[in-house]
């Protein structure tokens, strides 16, 4: 039996039980994570616990106790990738690690249960580069004229940059390691689209992300290209599928594709089965962040992203509710609760379960390359348990 979304009491009581999808319960996806560990013999939670229990991580910890109880975006953050209940932040490493296996048979005659040790290091540092990236996300944009007084934000800040930079320096250490020039560009790339990302798009004061202008006269399509150049970025701002889909390949979506395409090129497969698995991860962080903001949008406790699934579909069929996050110096001043109650009476809950679909599809068609096998089938499992 599925486990319900929060939903707004007014407007949300007659949706039917297919509208549950987005949200299976807790029991039924660390069951699949359990097996999806066993396959690939590594319990994948150990990769962010060995930084955790590190001598330097222990020391930043100890300061991230005392800024315990503030309101700084740090605490948030930390809370949600030690306590993270559901999928979002997603398992990374363990689908670079079952894709690895899935074609570990290929690769070695010995052993067909064979994941290098180079695919672990590989999913482990993508894992902590899409951590520390989060972490330094977390950053509070405080004045000079209001920093006097201001000393635990300040404090937290510092914090959260060196807790963010200790695990970039320790990610990029590790790809030094593997001493493949070829891989260490490959995710160089990945890394460029996550720093041009947070200059993308019109922004607020703290540099959130605000939804540009709708316009409905944009096409609404866009082609992920498999190269290594920059994002095409033209004609995207105002379609709710292209800005939507832009932003989240720069918030770590080429990341994903790009640690699953290492994967195949460290296994020696071919140029077009390492294009596969790229294209495969773009869509299946994608597929996943359609779900993300689907539940986020639905749960009434938290605030919503302004630039997520559902407020930009909300923005493109009644273009006049941009009125309502317009010209604002931080997202704070939006009032939540109206503009959710708005954006429930257009279709953009529907348009982003179709967005999750689509992807989904894709994602499952992309894997499907690999084999009929274990790891095969438990990605695709994951998948359709997101």
């Amino acid at each position: 039996m599925l486990k319900p979304l929060s939903r707004s009491e007014s407007t949300m009581t007659n949706l039917t039980q297919e509208e549950y999808v987005f949200r299976p319960p807790i029991a039924q996806w660390s069951k699949v994570i359990k097996e999806a560990e066993k396959i690939v013999g590594y319990p994948t939670s150990f990769m962010n616990l060995r930084w955790l229990l590190s001598d330097e991580f222990a020391n930043l910890a100890m300061h991230l106790r005392k800024i315990v109880g503030s309101n700084h975006p740090i605490m948030k953050t930390a809370k949600t990738v030690l306590y993270n209940e559901h999928n979002n932040l997603q398992p990374w490493g363990l689908i670079i690690l079952l894709l690895s296996k899935s074609v570990a048979s290929k690769t070695t005659s010995l052993d067909a249960n064979h994941i290098s040790e180079q695919q672990r290091m590989l999913a482990e540092l993508i894992e902590m580069i899409r951590t520390g990236h989060y972490i330094h996300r977390g950053l509070l944009n405080i004045p000079p004229e209001e920093r006097q007084g201001n000393n635990d934000s300040l404090f937290a800040n510092k914090i959260a940059i060196l807790i963010g930079d200790y695990l970039l320096v320790t990610a990029n250490g590790m790809l030094a390691r593997l001493k493949n020039q070829d891989l260490s560009y490959l995710i160089s790339t990945a890394l460029r689209d996550l720093s041009e990302g947070e200059f993308f798009g019109p922004r607020d004061e703290q540099n959130m992300p605000i939804p540009s202008i709708p316009n409905q006269n944009k096409p609404d399509d866009f082609r992920i290209q498999c190269d290594t150049l920059p994002l095409e970025v033209k004609d995207v701002l105002g379609s709710p599928v292209r800005e939507w889909t832009l932003r989240t390949l720069y918030n770590g979506g080429t990341l994903f594709g790009r640690g699953c395409q290492g994967a195949m090129f460290l296994a020696k497969q071919s140029i077009e089965e390492e294009q596969r698995a790229f294209l495969f991860g773009c869509h299946l962080c994608l597929a996943w962040q359609a779900v993300s903001d689907l539940q986020k949008f639905m749960d009434t406790k938290d605030m919503f992203s302004l630039v997520s699934a559902p407020v930009l579909f909300g923005l493109s069929h009644s273009p006049h509710l941009h009125t309502q996050v317009s010209n604002i110096k931080n997202i704070n001043e939006v009032n939540y609760h109206k503009l959710k109650e708005d954006i429930l009476n257009t279709n953009a809950i529907e348009r982003t379960k179709l967005l999750y679909s689509e992807h989904a599809d894709k994602a499952k068609r992309y894997v499907e390359f690999f084999g009929d096998n274990e790891s095969v089938r438990t990605i695709k499992s994951m998948i359709k348990n997101s």
